[in-house]
């Protein structure tokens, strides 16, 4: 097999991740014990290596450039994976340690996520937590990411998904809402109701509600006078403040359907969900940073599942 990378090519790769991480050859310099012309020299062969400028330079600062970026998030993942390679055949690696990226939505992450993450991080305090709280999705191999949890698993055989749960899916409003409006029996009375929209922000396009009628999976078109987008915990907000209807994760607003803030309208056509997953890229040396956090969250979502679930009409 012929050779593409040296000793001193692996070198390059070291110095030009930690000039992009440090934001300068100065302060990558210093921090590597090296002069910043040496840091320079060392950049421009790679540059010269692959035909592209990966960094800007102005007279005031350098940054990176849009290949530079491209570049510099596969540099940094083969790098840790070298890295994580051979700690796995030494033995080397017995704390689980290093910075851990997760991305989540926000309706997983500030109900499901973020609040098990103090235990996680007391377990293994080695471990830094990086959360990227957003509905947008991210492209694991240019920004990064060891995780992420999103409502469907691609088609992307490169990624592995576990099943997280499957999220059950409740129509809800105020009880003032409902002395104003009146309440809704079937389905076909919600035309009569101001219904929250919420529009995905790839698309623009208004997420149908689901529900179950006579035993059918349906999907149901409504209207309203308020729409929220990017974020679906905005929709859940209005419906507190008697906005109208909106249809909700239960796990969202569970605790104001117990208090009595918020009522559950047409229960009978209720029992539809969207499936949680969490995804990680399929790699040889899996790091054992992200091997620890999916066995930690996988585990904890068996001991939820412990609780029988809510009957389905």
């Amino acid at each position: 097999m012929n050779r593409q990378f040296d000793d001193l090519m692996l070198g390059s790769l070291e110095l030009f991740c930690l000039a992009a991480e440090r934001g300068g050859f100065t302060a990558a310099a210093n921090f590597a014990g090296l002069t910043p012309a040496a840091v320079s020299r060392t950049v421009a062969r790679l540059e010269e290596r692959l035909g592209v400028r990966l960094f800007v330079r102005t007279t005031r600062q350098i940054r990176l450039s849009e290949a530079g970026q491209a570049y510099y998030a596969q540099c940094r993942q083969a790098l840790h994976q070298l890295v994580e390679a051979e700690r796995e055949v030494s033995g080397q690696q017995v704390t689980p340690s290093g910075l851990l990226r997760i991305s989540t939505p926000t309706t997983y992450g500030h109900y499901r996520l973020l609040p098990l993450l103090p235990e996680f991080r007391a377990r293994y305090p080695d471990i830094r937590v990086e959360v990227h709280v957003s509905n947008r999705n991210i492209d694991f191999a240019a920004e990064g990411y060891d995780l992420a949890v999103r409502v469907r698993a691609p088609a992307d055989s490169t990624l592995i998904a576990r099943h997280l749960e499957d999220a059950e899916l409740v129509l809800v409003a105020t009880p003032d809402y409902l002395r104003r409006r009146g309440e809704p029996k079937t389905l076909e009375d919600l035309s009569a109701h101001d219904c929250i929209q919420f529009e995905l922000p790839s698309s623009g396009r208004t997420i149908p509600w689901l529900f179950r009628q006579d035993g059918q999976d349906i999907e149901l078109p409504t209207s309203g006078g308020y729409a929220c987008s990017d974020d679906v915990l905005a929709g859940a907000t209005l419906a507190r403040h008697g906005a109208g209807i909106f249809q909700a994760y239960r796990f969202v607003v569970e605790e104001d359907l117990r208090e009595g803030r918020l009522i559950e309208v047409l229960e009978p056509f209720g029992g539809r969900a969207r499936p949680f997953n969490l995804l990680y890229p399929q790699l040889r040396f899996v790091p054992l940073r992200v091997r620890t956090f999916v066995d930690f969250l996988m585990s904890h979502r068996e001991a939820g599942r412990a609780a029988p679930p809510r009957p389905v009409p």
